[in-house]
C-alpha cells in the first residue's frame, strides 16, 4: 500500500531542510537502506535513506526547496498503484477540481439623468469635509492656530530647535508663519518654508514628542529642552536608507540554526571567563620536532596539540567534563573534544571522540579529515554531534585573544589565540620570548571558578611541558 515520506529528522537540532538532491527518481525501485535524497540540515549535508521497500511513485519536493521537519516529501509504494488521493493530502488540495460556480452577472444601475444626479444628496458614508460641520468648529484632537502675518519689526518668537535648522537650511525666519502655540515658529515650519509648503496645523501630541508643547513665554524658557529636542532633530534628519542602500541576504539553514542556539546558550546559560597566557616557546619547538620526524607523512598543527592536551587536561580535572541537566550534573566517563571549523557560511563542530586516548598522529590527521569533509559539508550525523568539551582556534588569524559562546550542552569551550613573539621578563632580565593566551568559557552551573582555574593550570602545564602529550 503506498504511503507518504516525510522528511526525518537527520540531526538532533534539525528543525527544517533544503532538498539538495534527489539520487533516486520516481519509477525507481528501492530498498531499506537505499540513499534516495541529499539534505542539507544546519550541521552538514546529510543522507536521507529509506527504510521501507518499494517503487517511488511521486516526487513532491522539487530540489533546493526548504522543507519542515517531518513534512511529506515523496510517495513510495508499488508500481501502478493510484496516488491521486495521497498527493491531495501531502500537498492540501483537493484531489478533483471543484465544480464552477454559476457565473452571477451584476444587476444594472438605474441610469440617473443629469438634473437628478446633481440633485442628489451625498452618500451617508462620505464625512463632511471639517469645513462643512454645522458648528464649523474643529475636531477635538486639532488645535486651530490661526496663525499671524509675518512682521518683520517684531521679535522672531521661534524654538531653539527651529532656530538651528533655520541656520542649517538658509531660511530667514523673518519671513515664516509659525503654526505652533502663539505663532511660535517650529520645526515643521522651517522644513515647510525650505520646501515651499505651507506647514499644517499642530497636532496635539505628547509634550515628548511634540515642539508645540514648549513654553512660549520667551527664548530662555527654551533652552532647558534644547538638548533633548536638537537630539531628536539629528535623529530626524538623518535620511532613511534608500532601496539601492543595502542588500538582504536570505540565511541559510545553518545560519539560522547557529543564531538560534547561540542566542540560547548566550541568554540561558551563565557564563563566566577565565583567561591566562602560556609560554608557548616549549610547544612551538615540540612541534617542529615532531614534523621533521613525520617528514612526508603529515604535519602537525599547534590546534592538534592543544585538542590533546585539553582531552589530558580533562582526565586530570573531570569535574570539567561535564554538563547541566536541569537537576544534576552530568559526568562524562568519555572525552570527545569537538573543534570549531569555519565553513562558507557558518560553523560546524566535528568531534574526535576518545581524545584522551589517540596519539598526537592520529588526532592530526582526524582533524584534517573531519575539517576537509566539513568545507565539502560531507560530514555524517555521528561525527558532529556527541562532543563534551570544544576548542575555538583563531590564532591562525593572528586574533591575539577572545571568549567564546558556549556549545550547549557542554560546560566548557577553550578560544585559543596567536603564538607572538614578545618580550618577557625571565631571571631578572627581558629576553625574547613566545605568549599564546587562551580563554575558557564555563557555565557557572556546572564549573567554579576555582576549578575552571584548576583545568587552565593542568591544561597549561601540559603544554608548557609538550613531552608529556605523548605519555
Amino acid at each position: 500500500m503506498a504511503q507518504i515520506l516525510g522528511l526525518p529528522k537527520l540531526s538532533p537540532t534539525m528543525e527544517e531542510g533544503v532538498l539538495v538532491k534527489w539520487t533516486k527518481k520516481e519509477g525507481d525501485k528501492v530498498a531499506p537502506g537505499d540513499l534516495i535524497a541529499e539534505v542539507e540540515t544546519d550541521k552538514a549535508n546529510m543522507d536521507f535513506n529509506v527504510e521501507d521497500e518499494g517503487v517511488l511513485l511521486k516526487l513532491l519536493v522539487a530540489e533546493g526547496a526548504t522543507v519542515k521537519l517531518g513534512a511529506p516529501v515523496a510517495i513510495i509504494g508499488k508500481a501502478g498503484e493510484d496516488v491521486t488521493a495521497l498527493v491531495a493530502q501531502a500537498t492540501g488540495k483537493p484531489a478533483t477540481a471543484p465544480k464552477a460556480e454559476p457565473k452571477v452577472e451584476p444587476k444594472a444601475e438605474p441610469k440617473m439623468d443629469a438634473p437628478a444626479a446633481a440633485a442628489a444628496p451625498p452618500a451617508q458614508n462620505d464625512a463632511p469635509a471639517y469645513n462643512e460641520a454645522p458648528n464649523n468648529s474643529p475636531p477635538n484632537n486639532v488645535v486651530a492656530n490661526k496663525p499671524p502675518p509675518a512682521n518683520p519689526g517684531a521679535k522672531v518668537l521661534a524654538s531653539p530647535l527651529a532656530k538651528s535648522l533655520a541656520v542649517e537650511l538658509g531660511v530667514d525666519l523673518r519671513t515664516v508663519t509659525g503654526s505652533g502655540p502663539g505663532g511660535r515658529i517650529v520645526e515643521r515650519d522651517v522644513k515647510a518654508a525650505r520646501g515651499g509648503a505651507p506647514a499644517p496645523a499642530a497636532d496635539v501630541v505628547p509634550a515628548a514628542d511634540s515642539e508645540a508643547e514648549a513654553p512660549a513665554a520667551d527664548d530662555g524658557a527654551d533652552t532647558k529642552s534644547t538638548m533633548v529636542l536638537t537630539t531628536r532633530s539629528a535623529r530626524q534628519l538623518v535620511p532613511d536608507a534608500g532601496a539601492g542602500d543595502y542588500e538582504d541576504l536570505p540565511a541559510s539553514n545553518m545560519r539560522k540554526r547557529i543564531a538560534q542556539r547561540l542566542t540560547e546558550a548566550k541568554r540561558d546559560i551563565p557564563h563566566f571567563y577565565l583567561q591566562r597566557p602560556i609560554d608557548a616557546a616549549p610547544l612551538m619547538g615540540f612541534r617542529a620536532r615532531l614534523n621533521e620526524l613525520l617528514g612526508d607523512r603529515g604535519k602537525v598543527s599547534v590546534n592538534d596539540l592543544v585538542i590533546k592536551a585539553v582531552a589530558l587536561a580533562l582526565r586530570r580535572v573531570p569535574e570539567c567534563n561535564a554538563s547541566w541537566e536541569g537537576d544534576a550534573i552530568r559526568r562524562y566517563h568519555r572525552v570527545h573534544v569537538g573543534v570549531a571549523v569555519a565553513i562558507e557560511d557558518g560553523l560546524v563542530t566535528p568531534v574526535v571522540r576518545d581524545a584522551d586516548q589517540k596519539g598526537i598522529g592520529a588526532i592530526a590527521a582526524e582533524v584534517r579529515d573531519l575539517a576537509d569533509r566539513a568545507k565539502k559539508r560531507g560530514l555524517k550525523g555521528h561525527e558532529i554531534t556527541g562532543s563534551t568539551f570544544t576548542v575555538s582556534n583563531l590564532g591562525m588569524f593572528g586574533i591575539e585573544r577572545f571568549t567564546a559562546i558556549l556549545n550547549p550542552p557542554e560546560a566548557g569551550i577553550l578560544a585559543v589565540g596567536a603564538v607572538l613573539d614578545t618580550p618577557v621578563v625571565a631571571g631578572g632580565q627581558v629576553v625574547a620570548g613566545k605568549r599564546m593566551t587562551v580563554s575558557m568559557s564555563c557555565d557557572h552551573r556546572v564549573i567554579d571558578g576555582a576549578t575552571g582555574a584548576r583545568w587552565l593550570i593542568a591544561f597549561a602545564d601540559l603544554l608548557e611541558k609538550p613531552e608529556s602529550l605523548a605519555l
